[in-house]
């Protein structure tokens, strides 16, 4: 309980935000924590950076309850200093400690920890971190402990690295002190800007606890995860798949935006994951013994390369290819292809690799072939769907169209029917066409029969994700087709189909549509799954290409343009965080590959950079700290100048390009 709110057990998924205002302003640190009150944010975390801002937390609670919200609990946030926790516990109903910074060290120093320097360690942080423990359990406050990827200890990181282990181990060095006291009213994080390192990092968390007969509640949240809808995409796949899985009891989003905009995302994630969620399905787990995926690690799947087009490569080493969906009735792709000429210039990092049509019949199918050879620079890869499936005499009908690059026919058949597949498998390689299987997990078995001792020809295997039964997890369903393939050693590519939109009531259409591709298609690419993907469920096919490759970075699995690692503001933040994030984008959104982080301030930043390429780290008030990957090498740059010189030291080090001209409008007729 965190006052009068259950978290945990049977209570529902709760959500929560910050203020983001200095704490020791009160009235507006009060004014925001009613605004995110009323738009339905039931638990409000306020930073404590110092002891004269814990003691505004006495104020802050006492106006808070005159206006009306008693029954919203609130969290005081501590980093740095026991001294700040001990007098923010007197005020507030739960307090959050980071267990990399709370009376530990930081420094970055390496050394080597032998087994007695580690437990001294251990004897110090127990003598500091028990007297706050002893105050919550006496005054009736919770706690959580809250791992940070970009924070671990200088301990934790000499010993294992900012990993999963190391982000777990740390929250669990400060769970079993609490334990040692007989406090129990606690709840645990383990955040990261990179959801796979969050998913990894919550699953293990969860199976160690379970060993050692812990059961507390989890707060989940990627933290850093930006703005807009690239901030949106990477909290839903942290966050959604996590849920998803049965994992997890109060959520934060954090969005470089204002705070209150963070909680009708952070309900709209819980909405969509508690629909795609079934209570008695098994999420089936991954990491059997025939399994060569790991649940705590992350590992591409192994796979069988295919040559889909000319430069256009399936393979474990390529990135995921993207295809999308034409408008259902397409008989003729000159209006498709007008499309893609015209979005051209910015989609030249986000290309359409493939374009998926169905068709009725042969004559349809004959004459959308003729359509994709007169416009074959922008249709590299023509895949043709027909219901009923596709049979091997239909095939070898259709009129051979040497100008077009590539041919692909997706077929569905019964899982019995083995047998078709095999020669519908066959047809398509004879007429140089690349065969894609709707399969079930069922149907490996009698097909791995049907094609033993065959010199099989290249395929790819496909699954639509939503559309199993009501009782079956969808993730779930995957895991056992991976699973049967990997038994039966037939390693062929798999096509993510986001097919069918699982709809919320009173949701926005595009944020639905956002939010399920990036929970089914997001968890499934952090665990290595997939080769190609598409989202089926957005009519508009440059958007739909948008937002495949935005989901495929969300996931960290395919790069197309500058990747920002920006937190959320708080208290201790010392610029405009969302101002200053979107100039910095403006100058830098176009070079791909690059990845540019921008913190507030430096108790998070060094830690969270330690993937990104360089940063921008607010060190002073109104001066800026920029960083080339954890190592701070310009300090104090007055804030005006601090845009240019990122750039000079982005091209200093080799990775800046002068973005492309934006091309003239034609003059009117």
């Amino acid at each position: 309980m965190i006052g009068s709110v259950g978290v945990g057990g049977a209570h529902p998924v709760r959500v929560q935000s910050m203020t983001t205002s200095d704490t020791q302003d009160i009235d507006a640190t009060v004014r925001q924590s009613i605004a995110l009150a009323e738009v339905g944010c039931e638990i409000v975390r306020i930073t404590a950076p110092n002891v004269p801002a814990a003691r505004c937390l006495r104020e802050i609670r006492t106006r808070f309850n005159a206006a009306g919200f008693g029954h919203v609990p609130l969290v005081a946030d501590i980093h740095f200093l026991p001294s700040a926790a001990m007098e923010a516990v007197e005020h507030v109903e739960k307090v959050r400690v980071n267990p990399g910074n709370y009376a530990d060290k930081k420094r970055f120093a390496v050394r080597e920890y032998t087994d007695a320097d580690y437990r001294r360690e251990l004897e110090r942080l127990h003598e500091s971190f028990s007297p706050l423990v002893r105050r919550c359990r006496e005054l009736g406050r919770a706690m959580r402990i809250g791992t940070n990827h970009g924070s671990l200890s200088d301990r934790i990181m000499n010993r294992y690295g900012d990993t999963p282990e190391g982000m777990v181990e740390s929250a669990l060095e400060f769970l079993r002190i609490a334990r040692d006291n007989g406090f129990h009213d606690m709840v645990l994080s383990m955040k990261a800007s990179n959801p796979k390192v969050v998913i990894q990092a919550y699953r293990l968390l969860v199976e160690r606890m379970a060993a050692e007969d812990m059961h507390y509640p989890l707060h989940l949240g990627v933290t850093e995860a930006g703005d807009g809808e690239d901030g949106r995409i990477k909290s839903a796949i942290g966050i959604g798949s996590l849920l998803f899985d049965g994992l997890g009891d109060t959520i934060r989003v954090s969005l470089t935006e204002d705070s209150v905009y963070e909680i009708p995302v952070a309900q709209a994630i819980v909405r969509k994951a508690m629909s795609l969620w079934r209570e008695n399905a098994s999420p089936v787990s991954l990491g059997t013994e025939r399994d060569d995926l790991d649940p705590y690690h992350f590992q591409r799947r192994s796979i069988r390369p295919v040559e889909l087009a000319p430069g256009t490569r399936v393979a474990s080493d390529q990135p995921p290819r993207v295809l999308v969906r034409a408008a259902e009735g397409t008989h003729d792709l000159a209006d498709i292809a007008q499309a893609l000429r015209k979005a051209r210039a910015t989609m030249k990092e986000t290309p359409l690799e493939g374009l998926l049509v169905q068709v009725e019949g042969a004559a349809a199918a004959s004459h959308l072939l003729a359509s994709a050879a007169v416009h074959a620079d922008v249709v590299g890869l023509l895949v043709l769907e027909r219901s009923p499936a596709w049979d091997a005499e239909t095939i070898a009908g259709l009129p051979s169209v040497s100008t077009v690059p590539r041919i692909g026919f997706l077929g569905e058949f019964a899982p019995a029917d083995a047998t078709s597949v095999r020669d519908f498998i066959r047809a398509c390689a004879a007429r140089g066409a690349t065969p894609f299987v709707s399969l079930t997990p069922e149907a490996v078995a009698p097909l791995a029969r049907a094609l033993d001792g065959d010199d099989t020809p290249a395929w790819i295997a496909t699954l639509s994700t939503g559309t199993q039964p009501e009782d079956e997890h969808a993730i779930g369903t995957w895991r056992r087709l991976v699973d049967a393939l990997k038994r039966h050693d037939l390693r062929v590519p798999l096509w993510i189909r986001n097919t069918r939109e699982t709809a919320v009531a009173h949701e926005p259409a595009f944020l639905s549509r956002l939010l399920e591709a990036s929970i089914l298609t997001g968890a499934l690419l952090c665990d290595g799954i997939g080769d190609l993907v598409s989202v089926e469920t957005e009519p508009d096919l440059v958007r739909s290409t948008r937002l495949a490759y935005n989901v495929l970075q969300g996931a960290g699995a395919r790069i197309s343009k500058t990747e920002f690692v920006a937190c959320p503001s708080c208290g201790r933040t010392l610029f405009d965080l969302q101002t200053t994030t979107q100039r910095i984008r403006e100058k830098t959104g176009h070079l791909k590959g690059v990845k540019i982080a921008i913190m507030g301030c430096i108790v998070n930043g060094p830690g969270e950079m330690a993937d990104a390429d360089f940063g921008y780290v607010g060190g002073a008030p109104g001066r800026i700290n920029l960083y080339v990957g954890k190592n701070c090498v310009q300090y104090n740059i007055p804030q005006a100048e601090a845009d240019q010189r990122l750039i000079d030291l982005i091209r200093e080090h080799g990775k800046w390009l002068d973005p492309d001209p934006i091309p003239e409008e034609p003059a009117p007729v």
